[in-house]
């Protein structure tokens, strides 16, 4: 139980990044991410028994075409107006272009995953957010408004009755006022920011991978290096869109560094305790492949953390939210 109890409750959101292969640029990645990539159809059952056990509330921002039943309802689904990366690696495209996509879920599990999205829409309390239709990189070169919002609009089409266009989780956090308003023109309420801080600050795909980024946020999530990036729900409201930003990235299990899981798990249940203390916000969030490989390992690292937040939200200090519902607060 938290100390110097709020007179209002924190807000625990959870979001998760669904992607399959669509959003690896590097196409040498399926050799190094297929296991991860096809454990995802065992995790997504896992996970989704575990947030219904413990009643959490969790948003699941869904690449618009992981969701077509066939490639070929994938082929209709197409935009005609598509960016047109200076890099064409960051393009979804050009896997239909190269003929690397199958038929289909049965025969294709790392392009397809509609029976996934269903069985999410189904489980209580799960909302299916935008993640694009084709993964796309606002800050790339070639990016541009047009094609962004006819992105968004075949992501729309693509989900139909299945999800509503309420929440955004844009690709590798890159984002820019521009896309926002767009976003705003759509109907979209709430999107999924980054820490404020400059370690976790949204640039392009080169400036998010620089080595000593990578090694300061891995330390981070071991110790608070950073603090516990909670907030106040309302400072969320900007002139376009809640920004719901992220405080916590869940790292997957690695036998590597599995001596530092119980720092890792204490590292995220602290950040929840201070949001139950304080009445702010804790967003974690991480993405259904990363529990692809070590599923068992990963859940169970998982379950301790919804345990945790579930005593709190029993005892009245904390609430479960998607990002939906946290922008209705």
């Amino acid at each position: 139980m938290p100390h110097e109890q709020s007179e209002k409750s924190g807000t625990f959101i959870v979001s998760l990044d669904f992607e399959l292969f669509w959003g690896m640029h590097d196409v040498t990645t399926l050799e190094a991410y297929g296991e991860r990539i096809q454990g995802v159809h065992t995790a997504v059952p896992r996970l989704l028994e575990l947030f219904e056990q413990y009643e959490i509330h969790a948003s699941w921002a869904v690449v618009g075409m992981l969701a077509a039943r066939s490639r070929k309802e994938l082929e209709q689904l197409l935009p005609e107006v598509r960016p047109q990366y200076t890099r064409g690696q960051f393009s979804s495209y050009r896997h239909l272009a190269a003929g690397r996509v199958g038929e289909g879920e049965a025969d294709d599990p790392f392009h397809f995953a509609p029976s996934l999205v269903e069985k999410i829409a189904a489980t209580p309390h799960q909302e299916i957010a935008c993640h694009t239709f084709s993964h796309y990189y606002c800050l790339e070169e070639g990016a541009d408004t047009e094609s962004f919002r006819a992105d968004l609009l075949a992501w729309k089409q693509a989900l139909g009755e299945r999800a509503q266009l309420d929440s955004i989780v844009f690709p590798r956090n890159q984002v820019s006022d521009a896309h926002l308003a767009v976003c705003a023109e759509l109907g979209i309420r709430a999107y999924r920011g980054t820490q404020w801080h400059p370690w976790y600050t949204s640039v392009d795909t080169k400036g998010q991978y620089r080595p000593h980024l990578r090694l300061l946020r891995l330390a981070d999530s071991f110790v608070n290096l950073s603090g516990h990036h909670t907030y106040p729900l309302e400072s969320a409201h900007e002139e376009a869109l809640m920004n719901l930003r992220a405080s916590r990235f869940l790292r997957p299990y690695s036998k590597r560094l599995s001596f530092l899981e119980p720092l890792k798990v204490a590292r995220v249940k602290a950040g929840i305790t201070h949001a139950a203390r304080t009445g702010e916000v804790f967003h974690l969030w991480w993405h259904p492949h990363n529990f692809g490989a070590d599923v068992e390992e990963n859940c169970a690292s998982l379950e301790l953390i919804l345990q945790h937040a579930h005593a709190l939200v029993e005892e009245g200090y904390l609430r479960s939210a998607t990002m939906q519902e946290a922008s209705e607060l």
